[in-house]
């Protein structure tokens, strides 16, 4: 597949996915406007801080080293392809979050990782087996392969913190005997 083809390809990918993802976001957000404001939960417990920015850190800067070595200095058209998809949907996810928490202030807020870290999931594969066997791209399927182990714990530690987000009431160990 030439690098055209791959653009094209991604593209068109990307784009009905972002549409469709704020689709049944606007969707979902009219089934609940008639809801009391969402704000967060704070204070955030001291770990999910260090987790969250750890998280922030490593979806970025890895990458960007990747594509911008492999991608701009060594000129590979098929890693500025997967990476910078990457990234626009990556800045995509950030913009609907701030949107529907800010914005919106609405629950709906809870649910967009939930929309766009299985879709990356797909994209850091699909980018593993558009790039070229090439052993000078072993360290980018490296990265690719660090950030999607990273986003799979990242979606299991977020959903572990359901239950903080929606209020739950938690039993004391008191009321547990």
């Amino acid at each position: 597949m030439t690098s055209l083809n791959i653009n094209l390809y991604l593209f068109l990918e990307n784009l009905i996915f972002f549409l469709i993802a704020t689709l049944f976001i606007v969707v979902v957000n009219r089934g609940w406007k008639h809801t009391k404001p969402y704000t967060l939960p704070l204070p955030f417990p001291g770990w999910y801080k260090i987790w969250f920015g750890s998280v922030q850190l490593l979806a970025i800067v890895p990458p960007l080293v990747a594509m911008l070595l492999w991608g701009v200095c060594w000129g590979d058209r098929s890693v500025l392809a997967v990476l910078g998809w990457y990234f626009i949907v990556l800045g995509l996810q950030i913009i609907s979050e701030i949107v529907t928490l800010r914005q919106l202030q609405n629950v709906v807020w809870v649910m967009v990782p939930y929309i766009y870290l299985p879709y990356r999931f797909w994209q850091l594969y699909e980018g593993l087996t558009l790039m070229e066997a090439k052993s000078e791209l072993q360290w980018v399927r490296y990265v690719l392969v660090f950030e999607l182990v990273m986003w799979i714990v990242n979606y299991a530690i977020d959903v572990s913190q359901l239950p903080r987000l929606f209020r739950w009431e938690v039993k004391s160990n008191s009321d547990v005997s």
